[in-house]
């Protein structure tokens, strides 16, 4: 996948800024983020890059390996996505699983792979860098002599799960490995998918991996970038100490540029079990940095990227309501790149008409080229996105690291913006003619039994002849390295204040500044959603939220979309359970444009009846594919089962189609005139703005909004159930994993237990060194991730826990994962160095939740919604460090009850179901239909019998 400007756009921020860069008028010249990096090279060939940032006590430390999935020979495939868990296994030093030390300071710790690359990455407090380059050295120096047999046996059982949950268990899943192997021939390094052949894992034995480790895991062959609140001095020092002695590895040779030449186009056919037939169109581009990249990323906007502005939207679901989602996209990698363009179609639409007329829409861009326009939009929507998405410490350093590992400079993205911003409407022409040609990949999935999967080539291992295993020089150190350094004193953070201001319409404001990038944000949060809407009109609050945006008195959906991707700024409007919230995010030298359009949205919405019936056909072919995963019915009926229908809880929050069948406009428009009113919101306001600024502007804008009488947010009492211990279950036929969910009714954001129940439910399963994770995950490896939550709501919310587990051990991963909810509640209570942990990684990682506009934004629609008091930010970290082990015993055994929850079981029934009623608690087995309905007693034995 590429990972240049494009992906970045949605997630990462820029400290620094051209001097005298004009502001974006008519002009084309961009204004670029200045980031400032001290980069250099170890005598071991270790690249270094630092960047600094002191807006949060936070750092970034990232770490890239030049290797890949690309790099696999055959037979041995996998080998890069297996040490992604592998590293988390421990080190010679440190020999045990890396989330423990890491979580217990408060920071985020993953890895993740590409077709050309490894990550790994640890946001952490400031006063954690040591210990963050202590670990990661340590993996990258002596992992071997800790890879142990049992070690590779686990995160095997861990990758497969991994595999079945994503693509054998998921609607589409096969797709991804199918196209992979139409568009690259079979001795091409992406011809197999980056998780490999299950067969391959399997075979995969332990000289196998380390001989893999040691000609790949080295200094020379990997990428160091810090970016956050560090000493550069400091760091560099503990960088030498740390990385300095590792020797060098082997030269790792780079593999050349490999565009596949299709000389012809392939159809393929599958079936699966799906309700959207979906059709993909790929043909072949160039590698990251080839000459006409940009002008293909425009393109793919102009296509299929610009909301609401793009060609196939406007196509397929504007004009004509045939699509239910079309998208375009370039995803360029080392080697080579690809043109995607991707069709859902709705319920009864063939295919091929889909496919004609996204044909006629190319080619019309083919003869006639897009405008300038359409050119400046996309070129204005990336250049805005860009200064976004570089807010937090962690993204920065990703950011800088990928330009360094592709093109040797961290600051390439400067000329890759440049390059972009000079892209014409002939450009795009010429490349959408010399690229999207007849020969192409098209590949249609449609409703039916799934394709039986290809069966994995074998390859005779023992005709091979075994790669020679590299012989890398030992560490001289001249310091204990078995010692984990300590770490310092919790850094003193001050959460940014908040100031309050009320408008003259009664409009509460509330406003945190931030200086330090120019991005404002805009959050209003209206009190009321979805359990304000009266039984049977379900889903009209979302309805409501998504026709916001859907035009104005003043302008149509089209023109409101045009008029924002001008400025690159965008509007949001989401309808939830119980608050309705509309967001604007633009850079602040477009910030009057930027509110007269979310102004005009938020007073003069026309909800106009053409868009509803369009919205309509979208959210009903939305609640059928829903319903093709497992995951999906499980987040459907288990609400259901603990609420019931009565209760707004309970109810399906996106509705049913009966019920947005039967939704009028006249609905819509007496829900929104309920709820939007002054004194029933409150405006937050985070980003580069004074509280006088934005206050003067907000009141001359806004000025006619008239307040009212304010709904009730009356909610009935969830149904008490002191019901034994059930199970119910819902067949997924030929399902590769089951999801489980057990759980009960829990607790209001208003309890006073607030504080307890949340580091108790850490301990239990609300972190990856949770209990159940550890137990069922890296104990038994009956999963790739168990979970557990309160959802904190207005009203008591649902606790739930739970995950996907393989099939064969469905009972045995119920019988854990009660076990666990038992022994907390009760027998094995919390301990003194849980709590410790669990408090630890809570208050010290509480700065990184305002290190971007839309986290502040986020943490504070709290404050509004649950009429949190004004020092809550301030006093947060004391009150998780006030509570006590007593506490924490006392609200899992008040509140927890094990004996009377439910059990919800989706998966294979003939697979699943003799097991199940092998357990005490569950004689009778709830047979549903997946959308939580019983089924008839008919229907149910049938079922019954044929399952036997």
């Amino acid at each position: 996948m590429k990972r240049g400007i494009v992906p970045f756009l949605l997630a990462a921020s820029a400290t620094f800024w051209s001097a005298g860069s004009p502001a974006r008028g008519d002009d084309r010249t961009p204004q670029i983020p200045q980031l400032k990096v001290d980069k250099y090279t170890l005598p071991n060939g270790l690249e270094v890059i630092l960047h600094e940032d002191h807006t949060t006590p936070v750092v970034g430390v990232n770490l890239w390996y030049k290797v890949g999935s690309k790099n696999e020979k055959a037979g041995r495939t996998g080998f890069a996505h297996l040490f992604e868990h592998l590293m988390f296994q421990g080190s010679k030093n440190h020999d045990n699983e890396y989330f423990g030390p890491i979580e217990k300071v408060g920071a985020q710790i993953n890895g993740s792979t590409s077709t050309d690359r490894t990550n790994y990455y640890e946001n952490v407090p400031s006063n954690a860098l040591e210990l963050a380059l202590w670990l990661e050295a340590d993996r990258m120096g002596f992992l071997l002599p800790a890879l142990t047999q049992a070690k590779l046996d686990n995160q095997r059982d861990v990758v497969k799960n991994e595999r079945r949950q994503r693509y054998d268990n998921v609607p589409y899943g096969q797709t991804a490995e199918t196209l992979l192997e139409a568009l690259y021939p079979p001795e091409h390094p992406y011809h197999h998918s980056v998780i490999g052949s299950m067969a391959d894992l399997s075979a995969a034995s332990l000289d196998d991996v380390s001989t893999f480790f040691r000609t790949y895991y080295s200094p020379n062959n990997a990428s160091l970038c810090i970016a956050g609140d560090f000493d550069p001095a400091e760091t560099k020092r503990l960088v030498a100490k740390y990385f300095g002695p590792l020797p060098r590895g082997p030269q790792v040779a780079k593999l050349k540029p490999n565009v596949p030449v299709l000389s012809e186009a392939k159809h393929i056919e599958m079936t699966d079990r799906v309700s959207l037939p979906r059709v993909e169109l790929v043909w072949p581009t160039g590698p990251r940095g080839d000459a006409d990249e940009q002008a293909l990323d425009v393109l793919s906007l102009v296509l299929g990227g610009i909301d609401k502005e793009n060609r196939l939207f406007r196509a397929l679901m504007y004009d004509r309501q045939l699509a239910a989602h079309v998208e375009a996209g370039h995803p360029a990698s080392a080697l080579a790149g690809e043109f995607t363009v991707t069709i859902y179609a709705q319920r009864g639409q063939s295919l091929d008409s889909l496919v004609k007329l996204a044909d006629a829409e190319i080619e019309r861009l083919k003869k006639e080229g897009p405008t300038l326009e359409e050119v400046i939009k996309a070129q204005n929507t990336q250049e805005s996105q860009l200064v976004v998405g570089l807010q937090a410490a962690g993204r920065k350093a990703d950011f800088l690291n990928n330009y360094n590992v592709e093109f040797g400079d961290p600051l390439a993205y400067k000329a890759e913006m440049v390059k972009l911003f000079k892209v014409t409407p002939e450009d795009v022409k010429r490349v959408a003619n010399q690229y999207l040609t007849a020969n192409r990949i098209r590949l249609d999935v449609n409703p039916g039994d799934p394709t039986p999967r290809k069966a994995e080539a074998e390859v005779d291992r023992s005709k091979q002849k075994p790669a020679e295993s590299p012989k890398i020089a030992e560490v001289k150190d001249d310091f204990d390295r078995s010692k984990m350094p300590e770490v310092g004193p919790t850094p003193k953070y001050t959460p940014p204040p908040v100031t309050r201001r009320t408008l003259s319409n009664g409009l509460e404001v509330l406003i945190a500044e931030r200086h330090e990038l120019p991005i404002l944000t805009l959050n209003l949060v209206v009190k009321g959603g979805e359990a304000l809407v009266p039984h049977g009109k379900e889903g009209l609050a979302s309805m409501t939220a998504d026709l916001l945006t859907e035009g104005t008195k003043a302008r149509n959906s089209l023109e409101l979309a045009g008029a924002l991707s001008e400025i690159g700024a965008s509007i949001n409007a989401d309808g939830k359970l119980e608050s309705t919230t509309l967001s604007l995010t633009t850079l602040t030298k477009h910030t009057a444009r930027g509110l007269d359009l979310y102004t005009d949205v938020l007073l003069n919405p026309s909800f106009p009846e053409k868009e509803l019936n369009r919205l309509r056909v979208q959210r009903l072919a939305m609640l059928k594919a829903r319903l093709d995963s497992a995951e999906g019915i499980s987040g459907v009926v288990f609400p259901r089962l603990l609420y019931g229908l009565e209760h707004p809880y309970g109810r399906p929050d996106l509705g049913t189609v009966k019920t947005i069948n039967s939704l009028k406009r006249e609905d819509v428009v007496a829900f929104h005139k309920a709820l939007f009113l002054p004194n029933n919101a409150s405006l937050i306001v985070v980003g580069d703005t004074t509280p006088e600024a934005i206050t003067a502007s907000l009141e001359k804008a806004i000025k006619d909004w008239k307040p009212g009488e304010a709904p009730k947010r009356d909610l009935p009492e969830p149904p008490s159930s002191k019901k034994p211990l059930t199970i119910f279950l819902v067949d997924k036929p030929a399902a590769a994993q089951s999801v489980l969910a057990v759980g009960q009714v829990g607790l209001p954001r208003g309890t006073p237990d607030y504080f307890p129940l949340t580091l108790m439910n850490a301990v239990l399963g609300g972190q990856f060194s949770s209990r159940i994770n550890l137990n069922l995950r890296e104990d038994k490896g009956y999963s790739y991730g168990v979970r557990s939550h309160f959802a904190f709501r207005i009203g008591p919310g649902p606790f739930e826990a739970g995950g996907s587990v393989q099939t064969a051990v469905t009972k045995e991963a119920l019988i854990e994962l009660l076990k666990e909810l038992n022994d907390i509640t009760g027998p094995r209570p919390v301990t003194d160095k849980e709590l410790t942990f669990a408090k630890d990684r809570i208050i010290k990682g509480f700065p990184s939740k305002f290190e971007t506009t839309f986290g502040v934004a986020g943490t504070m629609a709290d404050l509004v919604l649950y009429s949190l008091p004004a020092d809550y930010f301030a006093t947060y970290q004391s009150k998780i460090d006030a509570v006590d082990k007593a506490e924490v015993a006392r609200v899992a055994k008040a509140h927890l009850d094990p004996e009377h929850m439910v059990i919800l079981v989706v998966g294979d029934r003939s697979k699943i179901e003799a097991g199940l009623k092998s357990l005490p608690y569950a004689k009778v087995i709830n047979v549903l239909d997946p959308e939580g309905n019983p089924l008839p007693p008919a229907a149910a034995q049938g079922a019954e019998e044929g399952a036997k």
